[in-house]
């Protein structure tokens, strides 16, 4: 796989290191694995990885939490007190960065990330807003690390569907699981 693209300061685009939704399920309409159009190519076994980070207090001591689905079925997890204090946007970076670093120590080459924290999205899509100076270093952390998979896809979902990453933040800090409710249907 050629390198991908870097910016002007040598860091891998993040348009080059994530693949966006649409070619992936162009991907997989096709079953072809391609999204360079350049033929069919072996797709790798993708991983799936739900993440979460708590700050208690925020800004304060960092919870880590992480599950990890092998594409066998087998499920592992993270849930550990990051080193240092930070803010709740550094947690979720921080358990992203450890969840694939684990991926990566399991063997994994594809992942497909999900995470609650809109923030870490957006500061790693293709069209990232103004930056957060002091996650500067964090990001690009977690950039690098995206970049060593062969495929990668980050995805927002909402925290009700992140509440396993959660509870398991949650527990590096000795806290119970949060109650989240699903959100309610809508009357018509």
């Amino acid at each position: 796989m050629a390198a991908p693209a870097a910016d002007p300061a040598g860091m891998p685009t993040p348009s080059r290191a994530i693949a966006t939704a649409t070619d992936t399920a162009a991907a997989e309409a096709t079953g072809s694995g391609d999204v360079s159009g350049l033929g069919p190519v072996s797709a790798p076994r993708e991983w799936t990885i739900h993440c979460d980070g708590s700050a208690v207090p925020n800004p304060g001591r960092m919870g880590l939490g992480a599950v990890l689905f092998a594409p066998d079925g087998a499920r592992h997890t993270v849930s550990c007190l990051a080193a240092g204090t930070g803010c709740n946007n550094e947690a979720e970076l921080r358990a992203l960065i450890a969840a694939l670093d684990e991926a990566r120590a399991r063997g994994a080459t594809a992942v497909r990330i999900h995470t609650d924290s809109s923030t870490v999205v957006a500061h790693l899509g293709p069209a990232p807003p103004s930056p957060i100076p002091h996650l500067a270093g964090a990001f690009a952390e977690a950039r690098t690390r995206i970049a060593d998979f062969a495929q990668a896809e980050l995805r927002w979902i909402p925290g009700h569907r992140n509440a396993e990453a959660d509870a398991l933040a949650r527990a590096a800090h000795d806290l119970p699981p949060r109650a989240v409710a699903a959100p309610r249907k809508r009357r018509r």
